[in-house]
């Protein structure tokens, strides 16, 4: 019993070989079979199966020219091999080649064929059955074509490690080894294609696309993948659809009619042709034009869709398609194509019949029914095969296959069906590598090798994996450790030909994967003829592009290739268009008037070539020029009155003193350099200093002079003055010890400050530290402050020759502009700090200068009878009697006081009996007095004068005149004559003027 259930096994498995029919395969017999998938058909017709009888296997329907063509070429291929000494000798390839109709339940009826077959083959039962129609097991099965077809074979394929070589099915989800153990491919995956139509849309600065893609492993993937490399690229997706062939007529116009409102002019599609065409049809019956088709590499070609009758929406087109290869002698052999000399292909009778629109009769195969063999004619070379046969004429069987023009014969361009020729050049050579084996250098276990007569399929796996052999056109082909070999692409451009009016493929540039990123792709712009005709790049963006000075600005809620152009902020700058951000200029530069470049900044300090610079030099030069005339003065009239009463040398270090304040407030100008930085302060201080220590002595030892009742020791001491100027050096020392700290601590330095003015950049001194420049004119406000104190309280000194008055004036000036500068300082910035400085300088010094000075020098120059003895004599003299006439009476008041209270009643008594007698000697007395105080008014001092008043008489103390000093030395106010001397006495105080030589 075994045998016959072995036989009855062998039966059951026997039935799915030979589901398809001998017309529905093409068939040769062979040592070793190869196995093949081809769409023969675009589809199958659609039947409602209500199961109320057994099922029935659906039709194919649409005959495809070009999968023929593809079929041809793996018939050629093998039977190149098969002639072929070098390549397998004494062994011959077979084949089994169906139909999958571009569908996954047809592929898979096939390719359990394949596997029954193995199966079979593996139980050995020739020993028990007499199987003379026994075919060898399926080695390799090359196919399919659809990546949603070959993943469904593949995974059965998969399970019996029965190699799959693929020619053009690219869905990178294929290159994923662990779930497709066995499945490789003579195209490259579609990770590459999308990345290359991303690069197109980038290259055409194109941000605004819609995509379209198959609803299989085919589309998705691939479109998936070129929204990962758009995002990269900052382009954005108006819409995306997913379509089939099988989708029903409202799916297509709601797809339609997106595509129809959207703004986006340029259209992404990864589609299979057959998948494309209804939604093509009903664009072009609507008569949507004006857009831009990116077309992957599975319709970039397709029949289906480049007819002319659609050119005008479709026109234009920019697709990938597959290097094209040679093949020596295909087209000779696709032409001996005959369905009565093709004795194995079963498909040559239909390819007959749809070529040349006629219908055979029994052929020399056997008698066939008529209706097998007619099939409708669908427009580009598709046929439905449920048409009635009394369209077609009878078949001559004469018929020239070179006369018809069909995509059969489009062989100018060949890349799936070299494809296909190099797959099973890839198979063959994995073969001749198991027969070229020698033992101990296999792949298998310790160096073992296969048996060529008994290979498996597995085993032609193994060597296919290790496969390194050069093709006809001396390329390396070897398949990675995903199966996939990597290719170039070839980018073109549909054109309507002149001549005949169909739809021509132009070649207009390359996409190279081997070359590096961002020089991969190449494009021929003089070549591409936008919708067929314009040479205009279309525009397929959401916004209008920014132009340089702009920038991208974000509209919310909108996509981000969706924006408003924005100018670029001051300071910043875009000298390109569509600049996502704007460049800031460097510190040094800032932005034109337009923001599309960068211009150097405006350097700014207080220059001496600007008018404010010059006006302020003038004004310095103008100060050092008169301050130097009043020292020339001094100088040239220094042995006069008036320049001795002024003190000479103080006089002669106070205006050397004003030159160097004048002469410091030049350092303020021009362009700040870290010296000039670290010295103009340092100047301004010293001088001032200088300046105000000489007013401060000079007034303190004039008002110590006059106030004094006696001159004693200490006073001549005082008055020396080898002291002044020991008294000047202290005061100046001071300031000098805080400048040597403040350079030493936070020395001042140059500083380019570009936070004040965006376009200017203002050069400035950093002080280095504020509090020391506070405490350097702190300490000059100081001593200008006790010098107005002194100065305040010798007002009433003479006036003529004693300046106390001039130098309260002169503080008083020095206050106000000090004082207005620290405000003024503080709220300007810029070369106005440096000018507010300057003007205060020389506000100050011009106001000394002119109050202690000018006076003198006009009486000195236009003056000259003011500038004796005899008005420094006057002027002392009677500011003496009144000092000791203002005494005198304060003492005789006090002393009347005292016996005022016992006599008051005596006093009242005899003053009314001696009143008028009193009143007679008074008026005789004021003659007298006029007399005694008329020398000191006109200045004529020829006699010694005593002058006593009536109630005013007291002891004389003092009378001998104290040891005098040197006229040099003296105070301006007792230098008088020396030829007299007078004495003022009441109330026990004394007053003796000492009368000198001038």
């Amino acid at each position: 019993m075994a045998p016959y259930s072995y036989c009855l096994v062998l039966l059951t498995l026997s039935w799915y070989s030979s589901a398809y029919g001998p017309d529905q395969r093409a068939q040769k017999k062979g040592d070793i079979i190869l196995g093949g998938l081809f769409p023969i058909h675009f589809g199958v017709a659609a039947k409602d199966q209500d199961l109320k009888s057994r099922p029935e296997s659906v039709e194919c329907i649409r005959y495809n020219f070009r999968g023929f063509r593809w079929l041809q070429a793996m018939i050629f291929a093998i039977e190149e091999i098969n002639s072929s000494p070098a390549l397998l000798p004494n062994m011959t390839l077979g084949y089994r080649i169906f139909d999958t109709c571009n569908t996954v339940s047809k592929a898979l009826e096939a390719t359990l064929s394949f596997v029954a077959q193995n199966k079979i083959d593996s139980l050995n039962l020739d020993e028990f059955c007499n199987c003379s129609e026994h075919i060898p097991s399926t080695i390799a099965v090359v196919g399919a074509t659809g990546s949603g077809v070959s993943t469904a074979v593949a995974n059965l394929l998969g399970l019996f490690y029965i190699p799959q070589v693929s020619y053009a099915s690219s869905s990178r989800l294929l290159s994923n080894k662990n779930q497709f153990k066995s499945f490789l491919r003579t195209i490259p995956n579609d990770e590459h294609q999308a990345t290359a139509m991303a690069d197109i849309i980038e290259y055409f600065r194109w941000n605004w696309v819609g995509t379209i893609a198959a609803d299989d492993d085919y589309g998705r993937p691939g479109i998936e993948k070129f929204r990962e490399e758009a995002e990269e690229r900052d382009i954005c997706i108006d819409f995306s659809e997913l379509i089939s062939q099988y989708s029903d007529e409202e799916e297509i116009q709601q797809v339609v009619e997106v595509i129809q409102n959207s703004t986006a002019k340029v259209i992404v599609v990864f589609s299979s042709g057959p998948d494309l065409e209804p939604l093509i049809k009903e664009i072009v019956r609507r008569n949507i034009t004006g857009r831009i088709w990116l077309a992957s590499e599975a319709w970039a070609s397709s029949s289906l869709i480049a007819m002319p009758e659609y050119f005008h929406v479709v026109g234009g087109t920019i697709g990938f398609a597959l290097k094209a290869g040679q093949i020596p002698g295909f087209r000779e052999f696709l032409q001996k194509v005959h369905p009565r000399k093709s004795v194995h292909n079963g498909f040559a009778k239909e390819f007959w019949e749809e070529t040349f629109n006629c219908h055979l009769q029994e052929g020399a195969k056997g008698p066939l029914p008529v209706d097998t063999f007619l099939r409708g004619h669908e427009e580009g070379g598709s046929r439905l095969s449920n048409s009635s046969t009394a369209f077609r004429p009878l078949c001559t069987g004469d018929e020239n296959i070179s006369s018809v023009e069909t995509p059969y014969m489009d062989y100018t361009h060949l890349r799936i069906s070299y494809n296909v020729y190099l797959a099973v050049y890839s198979i063959a050579h994995a073969l001749q590598d198991i027969y070229t084996c020698l033992p101990g250098r296999g792949l298998f276990t310790n160096g073992s090798c296969a048996d060529i007569k008994k290979v498996e399929a597995w085993q032609v796996l193994k060597h296919l994996r290790h496969l390194n052999f050069t093709n006809n056109m001396g390329e390396q082909v070897t398949f990675d450790e995903c199966g996939d070999l990597v290719g170039n692409y070839s980018i073109i451009n549909w054109h309507l030909s002149p001549e005949d009016g169909s739809i021509v493929f132009k070649e207009v540039g390359y996409y190279n994967v081997y070359a590096k990123k961002g020089e991969r792709l190449f494009i021929n712009e003089e070549k591409i003829l936008w919708s067929g005709f314009s040479r205009e790049v279309p525009f397929s963006n959401c916004s209008r592009e920014c132009l340089a000075g702009t920038r991208k600005g974000i509209i919310e809620g909108e996509p981000t290739c969706c924006f408003q152009c924005v100018e670029c902020a001051d300071g910043e700058y875009s000298d390109e268009t569509d600049a996502s951000a704007c460049i800031k200029c460097p510190d040094d530069f800032w932005s034109n008037e337009n923001h599309t470049s960068c211009i150097a900044k405006e350097i700014e300090f207080l220059s001496w070539t600007e008018p404010f610079g010059i006006a302020l030099t003038l004004f310095a030069v103008l100060g050092i020029f008169l301050t130097a005339f009043v020292l020339g003065v001094f100088i040239k009239f220094r042995n006069t009155p008036i320049v001795k009463a002024t003190n000479r040398e103080l006089s002669y270090l106070l205006l050397f003193s004003l030159l160097c304040c004048f002469s410091s407030s030049l350092f303020f100008i021009g362009e700040p350099q870290d010296w000039t930085c670290r010295l103009r302060q340092p100047a301004f201080g010293i001088s001032f200093v200088l300046c105000i220590s000489c007013i401060l002595v000079k007034t303190n030892r004039v008002l110590l002079v006059f106030e004094a009742k006696i001159p004693t020791s200490f006073h001549r001491k005082w008055w020396g003055l080898n002291l002044q100027f020991l008294l000047v050096f202290l005061c100046t020392f001071m300031q000098i010890v805080i400048c040597v700290i403040w350079l030493y601590t936070a020395p001042p330095s140059s500083y380019r400050n570009h936070e004040l003015e965006d376009e200017i950049i203002f050069i400035t001194c950093h002080e280095g530290s504020l509090m020391a420049l506070g405490f350097l004119i702190g300490y000059t406000c100081l001593l200008a402050a006790i010098c107005f104190f002194f100065a305040f309280k010798s007002r009433k000194l003479p006036e003529n020759f004693n300046e106390a008055k001039f130098i309260t004036f002169s503080m008083l000036i020095f206050f106000i502009v000090w004082i207005s500068f620290i405000p003024a300082y503080a709220s300007t910035y810029g070369k106005f700090v440096s000018a507010v400085e300057v003007i205060a300088i020389l506000a100050a010094s011009f106001g000394l200068l002119a109050c202690i000075f000018f006076n003198k020098v006009y009486i000195i120059l236009f003056k000259p009878s003011r500038n004796t003895i005899e008005e420094v004599r006057c002027s002392t003299a009677a500011h003496a009697f009144k000092v000791a006439a203002r005494a005198t009476l304060r003492r005789s008041n006090v002393s009347r006081k005292r016996f005022d209270e016992p006599q008051k009643n005596a006093m009242a008594h005899r003053n009314s009996t001696h009143q008028n007698s009193l009143e007679a000697q008074r008026s005789s007395d004021a003659p007298a007095r006029h007399q005694a105080l008329l020398p000191l008014q006109c200045g004529e001092m020829d006699s010694d004068l005593t002058v006593q008043e009536t109630g005013l008489q007291g002891p004389m103390a003092g009378a001998h005149p104290p040891e005098m000093e040197d006229p040099e030395e003296m105070s301006p106010a007792l230098v008088v004559s020396s030829s007299r001397s007078f004495v003022i006495s009441g109330g026990g105080s004394t007053v003796t003027e000492n009368i000198l030589h001038s």
